[in-house]
């Protein structure tokens, strides 16, 4: 069993500022490109991402091309 840690009222001594190191927010937005195209889809397939997109509140378009680009980066071989 590990010995419990006991916590003192001491000084710290001298603090330093940290600079700030993460990321601003706008750098955490990793937008691509798209290109529109035209589609045809199964009625089942579009039915089925149509309400899993609304179980989890996406657009289907959104989830079905993050589905396409999941399998362009597993099956990439650059």
């Amino acid at each position: 069993m590990k010995k419990p840690i006991e916590y003192t009222d001491e000084p710290l001594g001298e603090l330093k500022v940290v600079p700030d190191f993460m990321p601003a927010p706008e750098e955490l937005i990793f937008i691509e490109p798209n290109v529109q195209i035209t589609l045809s889809l199964s009625k089942v397939s579009l039915e089925f991402f149509k309400a899993e997109a609304k179980k989890h509140q996406i657009q289907y378009q959104e989830m079905i091309r993050h589905l396409l680009d999941n399998y362009v980066a597993q099956h990439s071989h650059s």
